[in-house]
């Protein structure tokens, strides 16, 4: 079973190769959205040293680091799954022998790597040279992103997939699929670190999963996690995990049963 998704992955990955012209613009695409905000912070900090936590340099490599990891967590994962089940296909998926979660997980993990390999490292590189990105020397601390950035992953993924499934219960959830992309965008740190948000809504953003996306595996690759407590960010990010974990579960299992109930 484990080589069947092993497959799984691959052939996502080989699938992407053939559409990485679309890929190579989007390097461009994602330099440039760096290239805005940089400027755009530059004029914000106006010389002074630190805002919110950050300082002038910590920003910078914050917001190369957070768009390019988005390169890599970022997938159409409910869109998908929403069209899969819009257009009946979905139904075959209950007698094969294999969990269709997971095989969305791991399709998703395909184009992941794909995304890291000929996305997000060379769009990285492009911004280091294009901006003054200052990354960390120590090998444990680039090991502890690698982790985070995988989490990061998972959770954006199973938020995907939760959306997807709606698409069992809502007749169109077209509308939900873009609010989500624009809430986690938001709220996970990619357009406005947390840190710059009003009190009210820093202290609700602790109590939903967004932060984990983004916000939290970056502060720790820019330094503004102390080391005795990167292992405490890291288990928020497994909570969240588990947490994710149950309304899967919940709506696959009741999908199953409104599937069979809709065709008697």
């Amino acid at each position: 079973m484990m080589s069947t998704y092993v497959e799984l992955i691959r052939m996502r990955f080989l699938t992407m190769l053939a559409y990485r012209v679309n890929y190579y613009s989007g390097i461009l695409i994602y330099t440039l959205n760096i290239g805005v905000y940089y400027f755009t912070w530059q004029a914000i900090y106006g010389g002074q040293g630190t805002l919110a936590g950050f300082t002038a340099d910590q920003m910078t490599t914050y917001i190369a680091v957070s768009w390019m990891a988005r390169a890599f967590y970022f997938n159409n994962l409910d869109r998908e799954i929403a069209g899969e089940i819009r257009d009946g296909s979905v139904a075959i998926q209950f007698i094969r022998p294999y969990n269709y979660i997971v095989v969305k997980m791991m399709q998703g993990l395909g184009e992941g790597c794909f995304r890291l390999l000929l996305f997000m490292t060379p769009g990285l590189v492009i911004a280091c040279l294009l901006f003054p990105v200052k990354l960390p020397h120590d090998p444990k601390l680039w090991a502890t992103f690698a982790w985070m950035l995988f989490m990061s992953f998972l959770i954006n993924s199973q938020i995907n997939i939760i959306t997807g499934l709606s698409a069992f219960f809502i007749e169109n959830n077209e509308g939900m699929m873009r609010m989500k992309r624009v809430v986690v965008d938001l709220f996970s740190g990619v357009i406005v670190p947390i840190s710059f948000f009003p009190g009210w809504l820093k202290g609700l953003n602790e109590w939903l999963p967004f932060q984990a996306i983004t916000y939290l595996p970056s502060s720790v690759f820019t330094g503004r996690v102390p080391n005795g407590d990167i292992l405490g960010v890291m288990a928020v990010q497994v909570v969240w995990l588990v947490i994710l974990t149950l309304p899967i579960i919940v709506l696959w299992r009741s999908a199953r049963h409104r599937l069979f109930v809709q065709g008697g």
